[in-house]
């Protein structure tokens, strides 16, 4: 598969198969992803690969603090707190669209609440990947970590594997570091699903626009 083209065919997807993936094809990605780039090499990722029960027991763990109304306290801030412009307009956009292939209505608060909870089963995908960075690390490190990302992304797309990031995976640090036994200086930043998409599932047969070229660039020659 060429760049080009995998760049085009990487989606969120949010349904996957019941099939297990097996450990020497994320071992094949995560080599590959351990060459993105990174300033004066520091190469800040750590990556804890979760399955099986494990995965299980965990996910429960998260969604039930989620479902006991426990508000998840992220140790950065990925979101503005006010949203502006056109950032909120794509935003909603954003969200309309996945509800209307869901076929969840505006006002139907219990169906919404129940995708959004999915996120804290990571969709349910065979393998939940969670991404960690020592907390000494400034802001420079989460661009390295974001081609990291891309690159891991690109990697399964070539193994035959679908992919979600989710930054909901990093709502309660305290619970995913004391239930992996990672240390306190060890910032969450967030996970991803990783599995067999499910092609069938009208979830994932829906993409989100991309803006044109020219309406973020500009040439000085």
């Amino acid at each position: 598969m060429h760049v080009s083209e995998a760049l085009r065919a990487r989606q969120s997807t949010r349904a996957f198969l019941d099939r297990a993936v097996e450990r020497a094809r994320i071992e094949r990605i995560l080599d590959l992803a351990r060459h993105a780039p990174s300033g004066v090499n520091i190469q800040p990722w750590e990556v804890a690969v979760v399955s099986g029960a494990r995965k299980r027991e965990l996910c429960d763990r998260i969604e039930a603090r989620f479902r006991s109304g426990e508000r998840g306290a992220p140790e950065y801030r990925y979101y503005p707190s006010q949203w502006q412009g056109v950032f909120r307009q794509r935003r909603k956009a954003c969200g309309l669209q996945l509800y209307s292939a869901l076929g969840i209505g505006r006002d139907d608060r219990q169906r919404q609440n129940e995708q959004w909870a999915a996120n804290y089963r990571a969709f349910d995908a065979p393998v939940m990947l969670l991404f960690f960075m020592d907390s000494s690390l400034e802001t420079g490190a989460y661009l390295d970590y974001g081609m990291f990302l891309q690159s891991l992304m690109l990697a399964a797309l070539e193994e035959g594997l679908a992919t979600c990031v989710q930054a909901s995976l990093a709502e309660y640090p305290e619970l995913v570091r004391a239930a992996l036994g990672y240390p306190s200086e060890m910032r969450l930043i967030g996970g991803m699903a990783l599995g067999y998409a499910d092609s069938s599932a009208p979830v994932n047969g829906y993409r989100t626009p991309r803006e044109a070229v020219d309406s973020f660039t500009r040439f000085f020659d």
